[in-house]
């Protein structure tokens, strides 16, 4: 097996960082030791097989991106990221395991869905990769095939309160699936806005002909993320069902999860890249020769972007520091413009929902520690420590000590990297959602389980890499 040795950095983690060399010994992490250590007496820089110079470099555990959708059917199309090339996309900015969603629709059977998304993403990622549970129609059958999903190594599963017709569930599916939740340590997920009203508000404004992609984020008012973010904590509450808000947005909804945590309700909660950075404003003023005011459809997501005059951007990363928010995932669902945006050009409800961020999430949040927002420990904590802890991955993942995989980071703060479509960017979109951000930082080295897939500016990793992560429950059950 191949051995190698990081020596000169500073190891990053949750808790501290110290200068100190890692050693990897073929799949897994060996030792953590003082700088210029010797193992029985011998020079290890010398005896390894590989030697990754780190010295005025950061080494982290690699990012866990616990949010991503490849090859997801929505709207009539298929998010434009297969397992390969997204996998592929996550490695080159730090990310060395996704989960993602595998999809159980309305009329099918769990396990069905489950076997869907096995055969999509085996022999496929270029990183390690697990599963949570979409549950789309819950009846007595989904109910009990859920009792078996901690078999499969899966011990999540996510609900909607949006997409009637699609994905939408009512409060008693909700109550239902929760009550399971209880029982089995399983963790729901929700989607939290209120998906019938949503669809009122939208038909309104299509109606009085306001059918830009801005007019998206209007009909998906705060107030729906809020109060359905509250209905979703009392129905945990009432059935002791430990619950986490995907993709929150809104100040209003960050203020719900508090409350419950104030009162030591299991309720957690993450935020994306996009509701950091972007915003309503920005998005309203978004044209192009080409594509008008339809340019604003680069950044149609649900939950949608929020108005920075209103403050929510500032509540997020406050929120990310009070830990009132626990996680900064991607939700990452891309779309191209021409051939599947494209296809809301005249009513926004047609456009595709999403943003492509998996190879961003890394350095955005690092852009977060160089303007104060975050230290260096949060960082670590927000995008690999807390993903591992909160899904079942801690130890393998999310941390550097022996035994753990050999996912590691060499992070340069001193470097650069320009984001675009055609700079940095290896996503399968024919755009960027983040063209022309500049992060004053830099991956420079990945590795996945000891092997060497990013380094110098070359990509080394193959399709089939990644391997399956089966999981366990929540660390954060009380």
């Amino acid at each position: 097996m191949t051995t190698t040795l990081i020596t000169g950095g500073t190891v990053v983690s949750a808790t501290g960082r110290a200068s100190a060399d890692v050693l990897i010994d073929g799949q897994a992490i060996a030792a953590v030791l003082a700088p210029g250590s010797h193992l029985l007496g011998n020079d290890l820089a010398a005896s390894v097989d590989r030697v990754i110079d780190a010295t005025g470099k950061y080494v982290i555990p690699g990012g866990i991106d616990a949010h991503t959708h490849m090859q997801l059917p929505f709207g009539g199309t298929e998010a434009s990221d297969t397992f390969e090339t997204g996998t592929r996309a996550a490695a080159w900015g730090g990310t060395t395991s996704i989960i993602d969603f595998a999809v159980q629709k309305y009329g099918e059977r769990v396990q069905d869905g489950l076997a869907a998304w096995h055969e999509k993403a085996a022999g496929n990622c270029a990183i390690d990769y697990g599963f949570h549970q979409i549950i789309g129609g819950v009846d007595d059958d989904s109910l009990a095939a859920m009792r078996g999903l901690l078999d499969e190594g899966i011990s999540s599963f996510k609900l909607f309160m949006a997409y009637p017709g699609v994905f939408y569930s009512d409060d008693a599916q909700i109550l239902k699936a929760m009550q399971v939740s209880r029982d089995t340590g399983l963790m729901t997920m929700m989607h939290a806005e209120n998906g019938p009203a949503i669809d009122v508000l939208a038909a309104q404004l299509i109606a009085q002909g306001k059918s830009d992609p801005y007019d998206h984020g209007i009909a998906r008012a705060w107030q729906m993320e809020e109060e359905a973010t509250h209905r979703a904590i009392m129905l945990a509450d009432l059935t002791g069902a430990p619950l986490y808000i995907v993709h929150v947005s809104a100040k209003q909804a960050v203020e719900q999860l508090a409350w419950a945590r104030d009162k030591g309700q299991n309720v957690f909660g993450e935020t994306c890249p996009q509701y950091l950075y972007l915003s309503l404003e920005e998005q309203l003023g978004a044209s192009s020769d080409e594509w008008g005011a339809f340019e604003g459809a680069k950044w149609v997501c649900s939950t949608p972007l929020r108005s920075r005059e209103e403050g929510h951007q500032n509540a997020m990363w406050q929120a990310l520091r009070t830990n009132d928010l626990q996680m900064v995932s991607t939700d990452h669902c891309p779309f191209c413009m021409k051939g599947q945006k494209d296809l809301g050009l005249t009513d926004f409800r047609a456009i595709p929902n999403g943003i492509g961020s998996v190879e961003h999430r890394m350095d955005l949040l690092y852009q977060g520690v160089v303007t104060g927002q975050l230290t260096l420990e949060r960082w670590v904590e927000l995008t690999s420590t807390t993903p591992a802890r909160m899904f079942g991955l801690y130890g393998r993942k999310g941390v550097i000590q022996p035994g753990a995989d050999g996912d590691i980071v060499v992070y340069d703060p001193n470097g650069h990297t320009s984001i675009g479509v055609n700079r940095t960017h290896h996503m399968n979109m024919d755009h960027s959602a983040w063209e022309g951000y500049e992060i004053d930082g830099h991956v420079d080295t990945v590795l996945s389980r000891g092997k060497v897939v990013i380094d110098g500016g070359a990509y080394l990793g193959a399709k089939g890499d990644g391997r399956y992560l089966k999981r366990g429950l929540t660390q954060y059950l009380t």
